[in-house]
């Protein structure tokens, strides 16, 4: 089969398209022939050599058809999504023709929606879904902050939240980007700025934050929360360096909730995938409730490219790849 290799950390480069064997079959998993996948920085770490784990071929989620599964838990032809579970970071990933995954970390997905679409939907929706209503535990009429809201997982995360029935502020470093989250359904956009909770109007009176900003910001987005708010840190765009000298009795806020979130968690006993309605989800797309569609299509043969858009920061949105 078709793979894409990381031969060596650093650039885009090092990404490069090799024949593999392909899966076999392996009892409580599934062989999926993929047909589309989703881009995720998580990758961009690992190709760097950033991240803790990175597989030959990486990778951390797909969309595509059941090959095998001898458990008989999918029928082979199924249409399913798959997501972590070590994909891309103990074992060979998505970047190639065919994948296995853990059953726990493989879920249905029949619909009619087209594969670059589907393959919106598995990290980013499932993630973001997770940090909302499990994390930060989001009910209707609250007050939900979203820092680094332009991005695919901030995207996710403000339909959901509005869909929802919630009041929703996006941050975003560029002010020509406010319209893009007011498109959404957000009240607004504010300028990003590390010290957001001295200018935002309802400072100590947000019930929510999801900051996919990171380290850098993460204490700040608590100084913002009213008594008993929670904030859930799930990202890293401003980078995966720690808090400088972090003091919890000097730095954090009193009286708030502060909780994190990692996919890679996915199919665990404590976090199932058959948590997160993706089906359901799916629908909500279909339907135009939630905007799914990717911001960039790119073929199995354009990877390279895609890793060099994503490190410029021009993605956009989400970013998919489809085999032809």
């Amino acid at each position: 089969m078709r793979a894409v290799v990381i031969e060596g950390f650093g650039g885009p480069e090092h990404l490069v398209h090799r024949e593999l064997p392909e899966p076999e079959p392996l009892a409580g998993h599934v062989v999926i022939e993929i047909k589309a996948f989703g881009l995720n920085h998580a990758e961009m770490h690992m190709r760097r050599g950033e991240w803790a784990e990175a597989a030959p071929v990486s990778g951390i989620e797909c969309v595509g058809l059941v090959k095998s599964c001898p458990g008989g838990e999918f029928p082979a032809g199924a249409k399913v999504a798959a997501l972590m579970g070590g994909l891309g970071r103990t074992v060979n990933g998505s970047y190639a023709e065919y994948t296995r995954a853990p059953v726990s970390n493989v879920a249905s997905i029949e619909s009619d929606l087209p594969w670059e679409v589907l393959a919106a939907i598995p990290e980013t929706y499932a993630t973001a879904w997770t940090c909302l209503f499990r994390n930060l535990e989001i009910t209707p009429g609250q007050l939900l902050v979203v820092r680094g809201a332009t991005s695919s997982f901030g995207r996710a995360a403000i339909g959901l939240a509005v869909d929802a029935g919630l009041r929703v502020v996006g941050t975003t470093r560029d002010r020509r980007r406010f319209a893009a989250l007011e498109e959404l359904g957000a009240e607004r956009g504010e300028l990003e700025v590390p010290d957001l909770s001295r200018h935002i109007a309802e400072a100590k009176d947000v019930d929510a934050v999801l900051d996919l900003v990171g380290n850098s910001t993460v204490l700040d987005s608590l100084d913002m929360l009213r008594r008993g708010g929670r904030a859930c840190l799930a990202g890293w765009l401003g980078g995966l360096g720690p808090i400088a000298g972090f003091d919890p009795l000097r730095q954090m806020a009193s009286g708030v909730h502060l909780t994190f979130f990692g996919s890679f968690v996915f199919g665990t006993p404590g976090f199932p995938l058959s948590d997160v309605p993706l089906q359901d989800i799916a629908e909500r797309v279909a339907a135009g409730r939630l905007r799914a569609r990717p911001s960039r299509v790119f073929s199995f043969e354009e990877v390279r490219e895609a890793h060099r858009v994503m490190e410029a920061g021009e993605a956009g949105g989400k970013m998919v790849v489809v085999h032809a």
